[in-house]
Formats: C-alpha cells, structure tokens, sequence
C-alpha cells in the first residue's frame, strides 16, 4: 500500500502530476508488471515534466492575449489569397523568432491577416517564447495613458522583454508626431532583441509617408522591414462572409 505521507509531500513539493501517477501505479500494478523501476521511474517524471510544461504554455498563451485562438495547423489554403503552404511551413520552425527577425503581412481586409499573425504567436508559445498581442490603435493609447499616470518605464519594460510583438492594424490612420517618436522608441528598444509581427492593409511601399516625418520614418522603417519576412496576400473573397465564418466554427468544434 503507498504511504499517503508520501503523496502529500509530492503534492507540497508541487509534484502534482508525479503524485498522481505513483498513485495509479500503486493501485494498477498488473499494467507496469513488465516495466523495471528505471523504466517506472522515467515514466513518473516524464508526466510531470509534461504538466509543468503544459502549464507553462497556458500562462504564455494568457499573457500573450491573441485576439483570436488561431494555430497553423488550421490554415486555409485553399482560399485563393496567395498565402504559400511552403512558406508558412517554414515559418513553423521559429528560426526567425530565435533570429530577432520581423514579419510582414499586408493585404486587404478580411482575409486573414489577423489570424495568421496570432497562428505563428501561438507557434511561437509551443516553441517557448513569450508573445504579446495587441492592436497600433490601443498601443498608442496605452502609452499615452501611461505617460500620464506614471507607468510609462513599466509598460515600456514589458513591450521590450516579450519575445514576440504582434502589432495588428498598422496604418489604420497617419501617426502623429508623439505617436511616432513612441513607435520608433519601441522598436529601438526590441532591435536584436526580440520580433515584431505586423499586419497591415497598405502596401509596405506606403508606410513612410504614412509615418509622415522622413526622417522618423527612415528610422522607423529600417528597425521593421529590411530584417523581415513578407507575407503579400493578394486579392481574394473575404473570409468574414457567413459561409467561411460558419466553416471556421465548424472545425474548431471539431478539434473540441
């Protein structure tokens, strides 16, 4: 019979998951009969190395905040957008987050820009890098708010330390002139040090003067696009029609 002192002390010592399968182990020993006690003993720390890790990835995933629960295994393809399998599937692999490099993904709205922004996020968790979503829009009135109560060091410490920035709807309007010297206070921070994921609906050509400031955006552009992947969807039929949003929900219930 197993000593209950000893699953205690494996719960106090936060050995959930190697309590509880010891525990199984005692109480069904005909089915590890044939396994010796290294093999028992592998087993029993390889559940609980799995728990902790899984319970590692829940937390980046909340912290990460993805506007969307998207993962690449559930990309469309099949859609005519131009969106290349091969590249994604490169992209899979996280090179680019270990190598401190940006991506790029523009087209017009509606086909998926988000999604994949907050897929190769979430790759990116699994991979064990942290990630932070968040839209240009809510980022500029974040800093702005923080300027003001205080806590502008603090909100510009957690920008510079995540792993991965997802900085959706870029371009949504002209920035102004405080807005700029904040993104580009951003990006100096993050250079080799971390990647930025951007979506927008203008053509990458158009983003100096939506900048406005030559030189600011000089600056700008240099720490974004000459050290990035670029993702161009071309033109296609909005994934946001009833049909694609029905079949959308389908799969995920699907994966439920």
């Amino acid at each position: 019979m197993l000593n209950q002192q000893t699953i205690d002390q494996l719960h106090k010592m936060r050995f959930g998951a190697f309590a509880d399968e010891l525990k199984h182990q005692a109480e069904k020993p005909g089915e590890y009969a044939s396994m010796s006690f290294d093999e028992r003993l592998a087993f029993l720390v390889e559940q609980q190395w799995l728990a902790r890790e899984n319970k590692r990835l829940s937390q980046r995933l909340q912290r990460a905040k993805l506007r969307q629960a998207a993962c690449l295994e559930d990309i469309d393809y099949h859609h005519p957008r131009g969106l290349d399998r091969n590249s994604v599937r490169e992209l899979a692999r996280c090179a680019w987050v270990r190598e401190k490099e940006n991506i790029l993904i523009v087209g017009k709205t509606g086909l998926g820009k988000s999604y994949l922004a907050c897929a190769l996020a979430n790759q990116a968790c699994r991979d064990g890098f942290t990630a932070l979503y968040t839209r240009l829009p809510k980022l500029m009135a974040e800093i702005d708010l923080a300027r003001t109560n205080g806590t502008y060091p603090n909100v510009m410490r957690r920008l510079a330390k995540v792993r991965v920035l997802i900085i959706d709807d870029w371009g949504l309007s002209p920035l102004g002139d405080q807005e700029r010297r904040d993104v580009l206070e951003i990006l100096e921070d993050r250079y080799d040090q971390g990647s930025v994921i951007i979506t927008s609906q203008l053509p990458i050509s158009s983003w100096h003067a939506l900048v406005g400031d030559a030189t600011l955006a000089d600056a700008i552009l240099d720490r974004i696009v000459h050290n990035s992947h670029k993702i161009i969807f071309g033109d296609g039929e909005t994934l946001r029609k009833p049909e694609h949003r029905k079949k959308r929900l389908q799969k995920e219930g699907e994966k439920e």
